[in-house]
């Protein structure tokens, strides 16, 4: 038999908060997290907007930014979220086994100093085009060996890893923008059979680069409303346009049921079921009629034991792409039948922007919030409902809703789909608990 999987530790580092305590004020308030483009000139860019996480460093944890300013943005980030996840859980208990502590991390690739590369590039110019020996040359001489080793997308497990004294399973996995979503069901896969007792899981990203944006920019998925960027991500709305590039990074800290009984742990959730699909369809579309989203949400139904009508709410991928919300829409519909109209579901992407491998790890934390708050978060900027996006989103103001059982998924590029069940833990001695014991 499985065992049962819970929340014991969360943490996050956001564009509308840098902590549980303020994100969740921030999704209740309907604070949008989109602004001018700030960490390099885009004046000459077709976008010129994104959702960054400004006025925060590594102080803000007690790690000495000093230490830490050769990794990219995405490690700082992951290191942030992992050691207030680690602080609420209390993983410096003696009584955790370190072999029996694992780390599973869904984060992307970093990109190189864009400076530089082009400071290279440009050295390397001959009369028959780039050389590679005079690149090779010129990169051996100003390129950080030390900043370079930190480029690779497991780096920042590995960091947590030691910062944690965590010596049992340690990974990362990259499937796009379902990689948190799939590294915290892999990691609660490996709790359910025995092979890890807490897992640190979640995912940390950055793609707010000169490559990043014309990399998605030339695939046309992202939003052009340089001169509002408030209204620019309009997830389900009939004028949306596009998503806007986000960054941040969100932790939780699972375990087994038991284990964290015997400890005294604070219980913020179970993660009672988990699914995932691929749609095999094309690189850059998900399937017409959704086949893969839906059939990610019926295997964590069924991973669950739990019904359709007993999910209460759905937080969804909703990005703002014209294709990405219809096939969304439509494939709840496939899955949940006449209960879908009843059932709110609503996408934070509309206040966070999109935050690619770390989103799904930022939106099981706003599920778990929702859970401990009985709130649920609005989809700000949903105006003008599209005639084929026909459910409850939840526009514009947080909502109370009271539920047992909450449903996340995500979509990737290349046709990855997962999805996650988390649930609320009513047996928890202490009933609801503060998110933010040690944050």
């Amino acid at each position: 038999m499985k065992r049962r999987v819970v929340v014991t530790g969360l943490g996050c580092v956001t564009p509308i908060g840098s902590t549980v305590d303020d994100l969740a004020s921030g999704l209740y308030a309907g604070r949008v997290g989109v602004g001018r483009l700030s960490l390099f000139d885009a004046d000459r860019f077709p976008v010129r907007i994104a959702a960054e996480v400004r006025g925060w460093d590594l102080s803000a944890v007690g790690e000495d930014p000093r230490a830490w300013q050769r990794c990219p943005r995405q490690t700082q980030f992951a290191i942030g979220a992992g050691v207030q996840a680690a602080r609420q859980a209390d993983t410096g208990d003696g009584r955790i086994r370190r072999e029996r502590f694992g780390i599973y991390l869904g984060c992307g690739e970093p990109f190189e100093d864009f400076q530089m590369f082009t400071r290279t590039v440009q050295e390397s110019l001959t009369a028959d085009g780039c050389s590679d020996a005079q690149f090779t040359e010129h990169a051996l001489k100003i390129f950080d060996p030390d900043a370079e080793r930190e480029m690779e997308p497991d780096m920042p497990a590995i960091h947590l890893s030691e910062r944690l004294h965590a010596e049992g399973p340690v990974g990362n996995c990259i499937s796009a923008c379902v990689s948190a979503t799939q590294a915290i069901g892999e990691a609660a896969r490996l709790i359910q059979f025995d092979e890890a007792d807490v897992m640190l899981c979640g995912g940390a990203h950055s793609t707010i680069h000169p490559f990043g944006v014309t990399g998605f920019q030339r695939l046309s998925a992202l939003s052009q409303r340089n001169d509002d960027p408030q209204a620019a991500v309009r997830p389900f709305d009939i004028d949306r346009d596009g998503f806007v590039i986000g960054e941040g990074a969100a932790m939780l800290v699972i375990e087994e049921l038991q284990h964290a009984l015997n400890r005294g742990a604070d219980i913020l959730g179970e993660i009672t079921g988990y699914g995932s699909a691929q749609d095999a369809w094309r690189v850059t579309d998900s399937h017409p009629q959704g086949r893969g989203t839906a059939a990610a949400m019926r295997r964590a139904l069924a991973d669950s034991g739990l019904n359709p009508d007993d999910i209460g709410y759905i937080n969804a991928h909703g990005t703002g792409t014209v294709v990405n919300d219809k096939v969304e829409t439509h494939a709840i519909r496939q899955v949940f039948g006449a209960q879908a109209y009843r059932i709110p579901v609503s996408s934070t992407k509309s206040m966070l922007g999109h935050a690619t491998t770390a989103c799904g790890a930022i939106e099981a934390v706003v599920c778990l919030i929702s859970l401990n708050s009985g709130v649920i978060p609005p989809t700000v900027n949903h105006d003008n409902p599209d005639p084929e996006c026909d459910l409850d989103y939840v526009p514009h103001t947080a909502r109370e809703w009271a539920c047992r059982h909450m449903l996340t998924d995500n979509i990737g590029f290349g046709g990855q789909n997962a999805a996650l069940v988390i649930s609320r833990y009513d047996e928890a001695s202490s009933g609801r608990v503060s998110l933010s014991r040690a944050a």
